[in-house]
């Protein structure tokens, strides 16, 4: 679907104008991220949210100074741009309330309910106000979230003799560097060969894929496997004009402009440009002053020529920069000709690629100016991500991402800048309805306080996914390893949220790193539940890889394991390697689907996909969901056919300190209590009973049996093991909760028809059990942590506390061990996330942060969570310690 075009208002024009002299080539601050906080100034179920609140305050204080927020290349507006979610069948009825208003809509999307809008600061209020309008989320900044493996001083591996073995084109596809297999798809493409992808086409929402990789040209059928690459950002974004996109040049088309040329020749900046001799009557000419672009073996000055053909569309780049078109290649956009321009000369004596590839893209951004995309790609996240969707004949060899026989879509919403929340929304919707994707990959999110999964992002995301048949997966965060981390978009319903898991010959062969566990969930992986007891993450996937990456990218090997990766190559962390595992694994399911004639719709995939996890005992369930990914299971299950599978809802109690604010204050979809004993929580030996309301709501009206289990149980909860529902007839089943010891405790409940195949319905239970902080008095815990494992502690801070200070002793000589903190909101409690992150004893000094003595000043009242760390390179495999706390009032 095209977005109208719509004319500026006044407002918009000089916002227009303002940008398109002010695009430039160069990188940008980040110091303008703003932070995650959620103050609790909101009412109750607020549409906009207390969050886009702040943000939206802070644009309008910035805006009253007259202010460049760090980073940016003009005053901050006098408006902000805003996405609305809005009842079914009224967007057009939205639009025209908004435009009376006074605010401008830039964008409509009937089919699912969105609705762009630029607003004065006078009129949110108004705006958020109106009927029509289900939910507001204000463009912001967003940061990557680091996936790269830090390079600080290291020795040998970590507890065993000896090194790793590098990866090359003699490794097999079964292998542990790129470990599809723990999902099992290498047995499942072993036993059905042509279940490799074939005939699916995997969209990747990232920072872009390089087109030129060998690895990610062509399928296993030997067609093209990078069939499109689009750009989601838009210079008319504010947040993406700002402080992230640099790729953009506007062309203004009116009758008048100046940008319009004629004759052979043309002058811009005092320089003097020869046209293309194409036989062009509407031809533009534009300069692009490059600020700062790096290749690899230089960086770009000066101005660069971009030549245009309204008439058809042409574009030609002055590449060699010598002021003449002539010896320049006209370009088309990529699904034309699949066309590739190239910046700077690669040497080819060295390894690394010295010259930069770049797409082109034109897209009419209103009545009056057109967008020129040079789509060049400064950051390695998505050819990353790409790999392990779908890479074909890795290192030359026989390692395969999950589907090599697939297809792929890139679209750009992300630079080294970040994303902003608007490119991210506006681009999803293309790639879900403009490019026959069959299933999206996102690696990217947030981590908002109040992650109840009712963002406008999140219900866009649900409705996508119900009206265009594409499903969506989404990396759960890094957030971790504190309870209630889990992030924007995964939280959504109907996406399904990945998790990071990592094996034991994983940690050695990508790190150099020895452990006992078979199988676990990385310590960053964010965890669960929502807010609103939501079950999150749904799934988890291996969260390490060796994988695709820019050629021109240099790469810092992982010192612990003793090799260097070929250029190309790099192994990256996350859960954003965790998502693309999923992405493609279900990539093979949707490729043997379509061979069979079976049905696989988003909920089919989902209840294959839910019903089938493998759930790791050693794990709790708020890290795991339902455990990871099988693809021989999951197929399994999908091969049988439809399956008749009963529609089964849940209601719990939830109590936070953010849980009044829910949609329903203080209850949700899951049971959910991390508030201090006393203030509604439970307390270590207490035993509760909270009421869990299931209602059937599709089958016979007459009463059906479900048996109900538990997964994951530690001892804690006990429930019923049969429930009777009958159809529209909320059932209440009790489950009991005892906490023997401090710490949260997590299981699910499952509601299983054991005459269909799919289970119902999964419920997260969390229940968290604090110890008291007394003034005066001294907390305490000891005890052991392995290498690469945690051990965390719930505290409760009482009202008043003016400082919460820690302290970490007990350490053998060389143990590399850390502690770090999390609020009662589910967020990190440190000043510096970045130091904290290697805040280690013994390891680069703490790299800035204390690693055996913090304070927290005036932290907020609630329960607070210690996570206590071993790191992979810490010389003891076992790493006593002891950590105290206190508080002053």
């Amino acid at each position: 679907m095209t977005p109208p075009v719509v004319p500026p208002s006044r407002r918009a024009r000089r916002a227009v104008a303002a940008l398109a002299t002010s695009l430039v080539v160069g990188g940008l601050s980040l110091s303008a991220v703003p932070a995650h906080a959620d103050p609790a100034a909101a009412p109750v179920a607020d549409k906009l949210g207390s969050h886009d609140r702040a943000l939206i305050a802070k644009y309008a204080a910035q805006h009253r100074a007259r202010a460049f927020p760090a980073g940016a290349r003009q005053q901050a507006p006098d408006f902000v741009t805003l996405m609305l979610a809005v009842k079914s069948g009224t967007t057009e009825a939205a639009a025209r309330q908004l435009t009376e208003l006074g605010a401008d809509v830039t964008r409509t999307d009937a089919e699912v309910g969105y609705v762009k809008v630029n607003v004065p600061f006078a009129l949110v209020d108004q705006v958020v106000a109106l009927d029509n309008v289900l939910r507001v989320d204000a463009d912001e900044l967003l940061k990557l979230e680091d996936t790269t493996v830090d390079a600080g001083t290291e020795g040998a591996a970590a507890g065993s003799g000896g090194l790793p073995a590098a990866p090359t084109a003699a490794t097999p596809d079964n292998n542990p560097y790129m470990p599809t297999r723990e999902t099992g798809s290498v047995a499942f493409k072993n036993e059905h060969p042509s279940y490799d992808g074939r005939g699916v086409t995997i969209g990747i929402m990232d920072t872009g894929i390089d087109p030129t990789h060998p690895a990610l040209a062509t399928t296993t059928t030997g067609e093209r496997k990078l069939v499109d690459t689009v750009v989601g950002t838009n210079p008319l974004n504010l947040i993406d004009a700002l402080f992230i996109e640099n790729t953009w040049t506007l062309v203004n088309t009116s009758a008048t402009s100046s940008d319009r040329v004629t004759g052979p020749t043309a002058v811009k900046q005092n320089i003097t440009w020869t046209l293309p001799d194409a036989g062009c009557a509407d031809m533009y000419l534009k300069t692009r002053l490059y600020s700062g672009v790096r290749l690899a073996d230089k960086t770009l000055t000066g101005y660069q020529g971009i030549a245009f053909c309204g008439t058809d569309g042409s574009v030609w780049v002055d590449t060699d920069n010598d002021r003449v078109f002539a010896a320049d290649e006209l370009i088309r956009p990529y699904h034309v000709d699949h066309q590739i321009g190239y910046l700077g000369t690669d040497n080819p004596a060295t390894a690394i690629n010295e010259r930069q590839p770049f797409t082109v893209e034109a897209k009419q951004l209103t009545s009056t100016y057109v967008g020129i995309n040079i789509n060049t790609i400064e950051v390695d996240h998505g050819t990353h991500v790409a790999g392990i969707t779908a890479a074909n004949g890795m290192l030359g060899g026989q390692m395969n991402g999950q589907a090599p026989g697939a297809k792929l879509v890139s679209m750009r919403a992300c630079t080294s800048g970040g994303c902003s929340s608007a490119a991210l929304t506006d681009g999803m919707i293309d790639l879900a309805t403009k490019y026959g994707v069959d299933v999206i990959n996102m690696s990217i999110g947030s981590s908002p306080a109040l992650n109840d999964g009712q963002s406008a992002m999140a219900l866009l995301y649900n409705r996508l996914i119900d009206q265009t048949g594409v499903q969506m997966f989404v990396s759960a965060g890094n957030s971790g390893a504190g309870s209630n981390t889990v992030g924007d978009p995964s939280l959504a319903d109907k996406v399904v949220s990945v998790g990071a898991s990592v094996s034991k010959q994983t940690w050695w062969a990508n790190y150099g790193s020895f452990v006992h566990r078979v199988n676990s969930v990385f310590p960053f992986s964010s965890r669960g539940p929502r807010e609103d007891g939501g079950f999150k993450p749904d799934i988890t996937a291996p969260g390490a890889a060796i994988s695709t990456v820019p050629g021109w990218i240099a790469e810092a090997p992982v010192a612990s394991t003793g090799y260097t990766l070929p250029v190309g190559y790099a192994m990256l962390q996350g859960t954003s390697m965790a998502s693309p595992q999923a992405a493609g694994a279900a990539a093979l399911l949707l490729s043997a689907a379509k061979q069979n004639g079976i049905s696989a719709t988003p909920a089919e995939l989902r209840d294959a996909i839910y019903s089938t996890a493998d759930f790791n005992k050693d794990e709790p369930a708020i890290a795991q969901g339902r455990g990871q990914f099988n693809v021989i299971h999951a197929w399994q299950h999908l091969a049988k056919g439809v399956a008749d599978t009963d529609d089964v809802t849940a209601s719990a109690p939830v109590c936070t300190v953010l849980s009044g604010r829910l949609v329903q204050p203080n209850a949700g979809s899951g049971l959910y209590n991390n508030c201090a004993p006393g203030s509604g929580g439970q307390a270590v030996g207490e035993a509760r009973t909270y009421e869990v309301t299931l209602t059937r709501t599709s089958g016979p009206d007459a009463a059906l049996s479900y048996d109900v289990d538990l997964q994951g149980n530690d001892g804690t909860f006990t429930a019923p093991k049969k429930v009777t529902l009958a159809k529209d007839v909320p059932t209440v089943v009790e489950v009991a909760a005892a906490p023997a010891t401090q710490g949260i405790h997590s299981a699910v409940l499952t509601i299983d028809n054991p005459k269909t195949r799919a289970v119902e319905r999964s419920v997260m239970l969390a229940v968290e059990a604090a110890a008291p902080l007394v003034a005066g008095q001294t907390w305490s815990a000891e005890g052991t942590v392995n290498r690469n494992e945690t051990i965390t502690y719930s505290v409760a801070v009482p009202a008043g506390t003016t400082s919460l200070t820690v302290n970490l002793s007990g350490l053998a000589a060389d143990s590399q061990t850390r502690w770090w903190a999390f609020t009662p909101e589910g967020v990190t409690g440190e000043r510096s996330s970045a130091g904290t992150a290697y805040c280690y004893a013994n390891y680069l000094d703490g790299n800035g942060c204390n690693p055996l003595s913090r304070t927290y000043t005036n932290p907020k009242a609630g329960v607070w969570e210690f996570v206590v760390e071993a790191r992979r390179t810490s010389p003891q495999f076992a790493n006593p310690y002891h950590l105290e706390a206190t508080v002053t009032r």
